[in-house]
């Protein structure tokens, strides 16, 4: 790859004069260059006034290597060598389709509860803007809950049946048509009646073990923590019902909204493909851990930049039965050859060529996800 950027000059760095120079990046940099790269480009509201906010988690492997214990598994039934992986949480903005901050972790040391949380005490708040943080069933947590609330954010987030029926009470039958209501919980950490300070509303106390985390109890100065959820739950097919939590207002945010809003979060899962597939992120030039961390985020940068590239071009519908979309893996790829360019080379016309690379949009299709073990591969293997 060094040799083609170069045109195969003969004073083309050598891989290790590029190692060399790549070790003396701050592991700071790049998040840094992604956060200052997002300011310049505003975000798209939701009503003019909603920042929405979806966060999951996908696993990337790397070459194999036992020593690094944090991220390493051994040989099972997927693999006879064992191998290695590492697992990113990013925040990505559904509406302009850009991640806003991302945090990585070996993957025995997964804690999606955690980097939530820290996503939440760190994102950037603007006076003018509201974030709603949505999320899947994998994020139900009430310290999750509580960073959003003592941040003033709104959340939302999937929860299963059994943790919903958890925090309604066992006493709770599910209907058929589903609900819509609001509650009151009070957290505590001790199970002595005796000190509660709300003796009178002993339905909505709620016992947290010592085991689970929780950063807004503390015995010095808070013993309680008070809580008023939204608790939803909706048929979607035969048999087939999604329980939501929130905080968000019910005289601001109708069911059918939340449906919507809800249904949004896909787009972080359809990033996902692009990012490892598109912007080739599911291959490493590195073996060690900090410099895949360091490529990640510089593959996050190129994400962002295709992205407001192909979201000011204009689509032209064809008419028809389809609404058309643009073809982002031809987009992307348009985006990267230009950004692949020498001072004085002819840019090709990349707002046409995205325009007219266009795939029709098939509404209501379903596809089974592929779960499947991917090795990785290496670079010294790869020809364009």
């Amino acid at each position: 790859e060094l040799l083609n950027y170069f045109s195969f000059q003969v004073n083309t760095p050598t891989n290790s004069a590029f190692i060399q120079q790549r070790c003396k990046l701050s592991t700071d940099a790049l998040p840094f260059l992604s956060h200052t790269f997002n300011d310049l480009y505003p975000y798209k509201l939701y009503k003019g006034k909603y920042l929405l906010l979806a966060a999951d988690g996908s696993s990337f492997t790397f070459t194999r290597n036992p020593k690094d214990e944090e991220s390493y598994f051994p040989p099972d039934g997927k693999t006879t060598n064992g191998y290695n992986q590492i697992h990113i949480i990013p925040l990505f903005e559904l509406l302009s389709k850009r991640y806003t901050d991302c945090i990585v972790q070996p993957i025995r040391k997964k804690n999606e509860f955690q980097a939530l949380c820290d996503l939440i005490d760190r994102h950037h708040y603007v006076p003018d803007q509201k974030p709603i943080f949505i999320a899947d069933r994998g994020f139900h947590s009430f310290n999750v809950f509580a960073h959003a609330i003592e941040h003033n954010a709104y959340f939302l987030i999937r929860a299963t049946d059994i943790k919903t029926q958890r925090l309604l009470g066992a006493d709770y039958i599910f209907t058929e048509d589903g609900f819509d209501i609001s509650i009151n919980r009070i957290l505590t950490r001790s199970q002595s009646k005796k000190k509660r300070q709300h003796p009178e509303l002993s339905e909505q106390y709620k016992y947290i073990c010592p085991e689970v985390k929780f950063d807004y109890i503390t015995p010095s100065e808070r013993s309680e923590y008070q809580l008023s959820l939204r608790v939803l739950r909706f048929k979607i097919s035969e048999n087939i019902y999604e329980n939501i939590i929130t905080n968000l207002p019910v005289d601001k945010f109708s069911m059918e909204e939340i449906k919507y809003l809800y249904n949004l979060r896909w787009n972080v899962e359809t990033s996902f493909r692009e990012l490892k597939h598109v912007i080739g992120a599911a291959n490493f030039h590195s073996k060690t851990r900090k410099y895949i961390e360091m490529e990640i985020w510089a593959r996050l940068i190129l994400y962002n930049f295709c992205s407001i590239i192909t979201g000011h071009v204009t689509i032209i519908q064809k008419g028809g039965k389809h609404i058309y979309q643009v073809n982002y893996s031809v987009a992307y790829k348009a985006c990267h050859y230009f950004l692949s360019l020498h001072a004085g080379e002819d840019p090709p016309d990349v707002e046409n060529l995205i325009g007219k690379n266009l795939l029709p949009i098939r509404r209501d299709r379903k596809y089974a996800r592929q779960h499947r073990f991917r090795n990785p591969s290496s670079f010294t293997y790869r020809f364009k």
